[in-house]
């Protein structure tokens, strides 16, 4: 077996809906443009809230892919 090296890169994802919604979105966001996508990892969530509501669900991951 030969050996790999991978690069991990920080994205934020956004949805109206839930966080689940907002880390797929980035992650299908980074496929358009990466190759070999691995492993995402969950690092944080939070939400965007106005007028006492919350308008926005952020999620912010990493995602590792071959090199």
């Amino acid at each position: 077996m030969s050996d790999s090296v991978y690069k991990i890169i920080e994205l934020v994802g956004t949805s109206a809906e839930s966080w689940e919604k907002a880390a797929a979105a980035a992650v299908e966001r980074a496929s358009k443009t990466l190759r070999d996508l691995r492993v995402a990892e969950v690092n944080q969530l939070d939400m965007q809230i106005e007028d006492g509501k919350v308008i926005s669900y952020r999620a912010k991951i990493k995602v590792s892919f071959k090199v």
